[in-house]
């Protein structure tokens, strides 16, 4: 079922299951986020793929539902977020409204199936286990799931060094497999300068 949500264009990619902290202080996105946590509902993120997160921008049309999970105003007033991605989404109408927020009009895409991480890519889920260790204070609302084959690759593919065009590419793809063996090729290469 189609359905409309308020879209947050950033210069970041949001993974299902990943955290996202924000500092909000542009007045569309204050009154989004308080009209988001009036009604219990997330908002849509996603990758600025042209212009900037406080103009004008065009984005890539697949992006990822953001609950949010925590709030608190800063000493300088800004509002202080933790989002975690959801399902993710296809924008297939935008309309933007007289304050300067786009709403878009969007289809869910199907969330991956259960698949156990495959023993060839154990060496990739320690690997993240070793980046996740120094990132505790980023990673304390995720529940870890290091034998979950999806949780792995977006996690993966948040946290390596990765320009967001592949990141988007990576988000875009319904294959936890396929996704792990990309990461893999790049994780090798990258070892081998």
């Amino acid at each position: 079922m189609p359905a409309e949500i308020p879209l947050f264009p950033l210069r970041t990619v949001l993974f299902p299951g990943g955290p996202l902290p924000l500092r909000i202080f542009e007045t569309r996105y204050l009154d989004m986020l308080s009209r988001c946590l009036k009604r219990g509902q997330g908002f849509g993120v996603c990758l600025i793929e042209q212009g900037s997160e406080t103009g004008p921008a065009r984005t890539y049309t697949v992006g990822t539902l953001a609950g949010i999970r925590d709030w608190s105003r800063g000493a300088d007033g800004l509002l202080n977020i933790l989002a975690l991605g959801g399902q993710r989404f296809r924008v297939t109408r935008v309309r933007t409204q007289h304050d300067g927020l786009n709403i878009g009009e969007v289809e869910w895409l199907p969330e991956e199936a259960a698949l156990p991480l495959p023993e060839e890519a154990k060496p990739l889920a320690e690997l993240l286990r070793q980046i996740l260790t120094q990132m505790q204070a980023r990673y304390v609302a995720v529940t870890p799931a290091y034998a979950d084959a999806s949780w792995v690759g977006y996690r993966l593919a948040e946290v390596l060094p990765l320009p967001m065009a592949q990141r988007q590419y990576l988000l875009e793809i319904s294959d936890a497999r396929m996704r792990l063996d990309i990461l893999g090729t790049l994780v090798r290469s990258q070892a081998m300068k």
